[in-house]
């Protein structure tokens, strides 16, 4: 198992097959891509005039909005990787004298890229173990009906969100699970395909239960920082989140059983012993834990604590994930070896954190968001008094949207919050929430094979497809709107009794 942890398909790199079904479907933007180049050049012209006509907006804004502009372009029209782009655009901001270099290189020590590392290693030590493996062997053999399975199998990925750091790395330690119920259940290919679809479905509408679900979570908090605004912690992205994604994963979890499974199906009984899910796993998941796996459950359990429980002890999040780290690698203590934890740790995905929270934060200091933001409210402001719920409205359903031109749920991020904040106030919505809500819906991505690595991943294993781009979208024709409803719902009437008003006084 932990040598395919924390596996990642870059863009460029080879895809399953029915992934590429979803490269040629994005392909028909291919023609259109020299319009767009065409649009974003002439952007780039009306911002340099304006900068030295004066029209408003400051030489510095404009040049950030153009090197903003040309990023958006290369994410959503070309092959280039997402960590390049970022980084090219990072680069393009210090040589232009936008960025220092100073706050460059430092935002490669940001505390969240330091809790992230971190983080990343604690998880390669629990997968290590196998405790992830048995506890999700013991959760599934529980199930006594193709219904039981999937809720189960639900509840036991929303509890992934809290050991393990990003989707990818998710959906990697959770495969051999899932190719295990594949050959116990060979003989009902439904059921096969409705786990082939829960696992991604549920691995992502599940992140927003955790602060470390996904990199997006980190820049959004970040930019709201670089913006005044307090951003979120461990505890209280918890308190938020975590209702959310119990509600939107079981209700997801009953739409997936329905689609793709008949009532005849559902109603035979089912049965998975433990027996033959040891016969295909390399680590042991039945009898007593052993010490390795002991170790690790009581670090794990004690570094969300120490996490949920910060403005007690005031110790930093980052400064827990690392005494974490040092404790499962200790010699002759530890269940892993730093040197082999850090490999399996994803710098490109923290290098292009880093880059994305310079662009996002530049944004928002040479006021470039703000000029943005009010360039594109006019409309906003016919609705009179229920703009404010126009706009929550129009920022979860972009949201929800975006993945279809930008694939990368972190440069989606570092794209809509910067304009979401900047955004937010002048329309009587309090900027935390309405990024929150932003990064929430953002969870879905499901459309297309290609829009979320999880997807690609559960998509064909070893040689077999597991289920069709059709499915997707006939998924998605469901999961959409229900996604986007339920965050509307929680932004109007959960998260202010949680303490997270939407809706703020003039």
């Amino acid at each position: 198992m932990s040598e395919v942890f924390y596996t990642s398909t870059p863009k460029g790199a080879s895809l399953p097959e029915n992934a590429e079904t979803g490269r040629r479907f994005l392909g028909v933007l291919k023609p259109s891509a020299a319009v767009a180049l065409g649009v974003a050049l002439c952007l780039m012209a009306v911002l340099a005039v304006n900068a030295v006509a004066g029209w408003g907006l400051g030489g510095a804004a404009a040049v950030t909005l153009c090197i903003f502009i040309a990023a958006v372009w290369f994410w959503i029209f070309s092959p280039v990787g997402d960590t390049y782009v970022a980084l090219g655009a990072a680069v393009a901001l210090v040589i232009s004298g936008i960025l220092p270099s100073e706050d460059l290189f430092a935002a490669l020590g940001e505390d969240t890229i330091w809790l992230l590392m971190a983080a990343f290693v604690i998880a390669a030590a629990v997968a290590s173990t196998g405790l992830a493996a048995r506890g999700a062997a013991f959760i599934v053999s529980g199930a006594r009906s193709v219904r039981q399975l999937a809720h189960l199998t639900c509840l036991g990925l929303i509890v992934t969100a809290f050991a393990i750091p990003a989707t990818s790395g998710r959906a990697a330690l959770v495969l051999p699970v899932f190719l295990t119920l594949r050959r116990v259940l060979k003989d009902r290919p439904a059921v096969v395909k409705m786990l082939a679809v829960l696992f991604p479905t549920v691995i992502l509408l599940s992140a927003v239960s955790s602060f470390l679900g996904a990199g997006a979570h980190l820049i959004t908090s970040q930019i709201l920082q670089a913006a005044g605004y307090p951003g979120f912690d461990f505890a209280s992205w918890l308190l938020l989140g975590l209702p959310l994604a119990l509600v939107a994963s079981f209700l997801a979890a009953e739409l997936v059983l329905r689609l793709f499974t008949g009532r005849e199906e559902r109603r035979e009984p089912l049965r998975i012993p433990l027996a033959s899910l040891q016969q295909d796993s390399p680590q042991r998941i039945t009898g007593r834990l052993d010490l390795d796996e002991q170790r690790s459950l009581l670090l794990l359990c004690a570094v969300v604590a120490l996490w949920c429980t910060e403005p007690i002890h005031g110790l930093d999040p980052a400064l827990v994930a690392l005494i974490g780290a040092l404790v499962v690698c200790l010699p002759a203590y530890g269940s892993v070896d730093l040197g082999v934890a850090l490999k399996k740790v994803p710098w490109s995905m923290l290098i292009f954190m880093a880059a994305t929270l310079a662009l996002g934060s530049s944004l928002v200091r040479t006021g470039a968001a703000d000029w943005l933001a009010a360039s594109m409210l006019g409309p906003v402001e016919f609705f009179g008094a229920a703009k404010p719920y126009v706009f929550v409205v129009a920022v979860v359903l972009v949201s929800t949207a975006a993945h279809l031109a930008i694939q990368s749920r972190s440069a989606r991020s570092a794209v809509l919050i910067p304009v979401i904040v900047a955004s937010a106030a002048p329309m009587g919505v309090d900027p935390m929430a309405a990024a929150f809500a932003s990064t929430a819906a953002a969870g879905f991505c499901h459309t297309l094979t290609s829009s979320a690595k999880p997807v690609a991943i559960f998509a064909e294993t070893e040689g077999q497809p597991n289920f069709e781009p059709a499915d997707l979208l006939r998924l998605s024709a469901w999961l959409a709107p229900m996604s986007a409803v339920a965050v509307l719902l929680f932004s109007f009437t959960v998260w202010p009794l949680l303490g997270l008003p939407v809706i703020v006084s003039p």
